[in-house]
């Protein structure tokens, strides 16, 4: 044979042999990739909520009797001292007068309670002051670091805070007690009835009437709802095993209630928690947690509901992966890293996560490109294309 026979030979089984690897090779698997970079990354912990007025008061019949129609409106101002209501206490007999006596002494013991309340929420504000001016001057005395002003002030206004509230529920426990000493009546069942006119204990609008109309009401039924509600806080009930990762002076915004997100702050993860049933009917053990918030906006009120994000922990600066990109593997995580246009299985140490991102701490570097929602598909060394 000759020997430009033999090399058209050769060529042609080469070709014939690069065809059929080209046919039968597997093909690529497309993918969606990320790169790593860095930047910052936030934890929250997230539920929903609903604003409240931070001090609200419901005005209550002291008595049975009948209840003039109410003029008022939801929405419209009260002063405190002002007549939100006229009730006419039918008369009592001997067995409920002995009763009203009874919560008339309960009443002025709440009134005494809340005294005492007041004054330790009093002390416990000027101690806050203090503990604030002591930090700012070591502060600038370079004693200790900007942080624990920041912390003392956060601590003053929180304090601040809770004196509010104890002033407001001396208020509303001497107001109470006033109601019941008005609702004492004569045991004389001939006597006629007599006004009693409740007063609003404390400035601010009417946030509910449950009924307007002139009616009878039993003694304990509420007649109007008071409050402020352009001082507002926002509550909200967190699966107890997530709460225990909650603290006081933690930060925390408010969205999906209508506007731009609303800065906020814990005052208080409340220490009891309760029953809830979910949507899907499981029982869960929930905890509710007090934010303040740093400023209400125009347009939001009481009773409106927001998704609650409390900031656990954050970072300035880490090297970050989208949380769709990593696997379980063996006890750890795993990524596909992709090189040359190949699938690079990679072991990777995690740090904090989110929903969205995660933190890694060993196995890539800024720069590296990785595949986000890995599938069956993907293997060591598979060839891979980019969607």
């Amino acid at each position: 044979m000759k020997p430009v026979r033999v090399v058209l030979a050769v060529v042609a089984a080469a070709l014939a042999a690069g065809g059929a690897w080209l046919a039968f090779r597997p093909a690529a698997v497309a993918v969606e990739t990320a790169m790593i970079a860095r930047g910052p990354l936030r934890v929250t912990l997230v539920e929903q909520g609903e604003t409240r007025a931070h001090d609200r008061f419901v005005v209550t019949a002291p008595a049975a009797g009948r209840v003039e129609r109410i003029v008022l409106h939801e929405g419209d101002a009260v002063a405190a001292g002002d007549t939100v209501a006229v009730l006419h206490v039918a008369p009592l007999s001997a067995a409920e007068r002995e009763a009203q006596l009874a919560r008339i002494a309960a009443a002025e013991a709440g009134v005494r309670e809340a005294a005492e309340l007041a004054r330790k929420a009093r002390s416990a504000l000027e101690q806050a002051v203090r503990e604030r001016e002591r930090s700012e001057r070591l502060v600038r005395e370079k004693f200790v670091a900007a942080q624990a002003a920041e912390q003392a002030r956060t601590a003053e206004a929180g304090a601040e805070a809770e004196r509010a509230a104890a002033e407001a529920r001396l208020r509303a426990a001497s107001a109470q007690a006033a109601a019941a000493r008005a609702a004492l009546t004569p045991a004389d069942p001939t006597a006629s009835s007599r006004p009693v006119r409740l007063r609003a204990p404390a400035a601010g609008r009417v946030l509910r009437i449950p009924e307007r109309s002139e009616r009878v009401v039993a003694a304990g039924a509420p007649l109007v709802v008071v409050g402020n509600p352009r001082l507002l806080e926002a509550v909200a009930d967190f699966l107890s095993a997530d709460a225990v990762r909650i603290r006081p002076g933690m930060a925390a915004s408010l969205t999906a209630w209508g506007g731009a997100p609303i800065d906020a702050r814990v005052r208080v993860v409340e220490p009891a928690a309760f029953t809830k049933v979910s949507a899907l009917g499981v029982e869960e053990q929930r905890v509710n947690v007090v934010l303040d918030l740093a400023e209400v906006p125009a347009g939001i009120g009481d009773g409106f509901r927001v998704d609650v994000a409390v900031v656990v922990s954050e970072a300035a600066d880490v090297l970050k992966i989208p949380a769709s990109a990593v696997f379980a593997s063996g006890g750890g995580h795993a990524v596909f890293a992709v090189r040359d246009g190949r699938a690079q299985r990679r072991d990777v140490a995690l740090g904090l996560a989110n929903r969205d991102e995660a933190e890694v701490r060993e196995g890539l570097a800024a720069g590296d490109e990785v595949v986000r929602f890995p599938t069956s598909a993907l293997r060591e060394g598979v060839r891979v294309e980019r969607k």
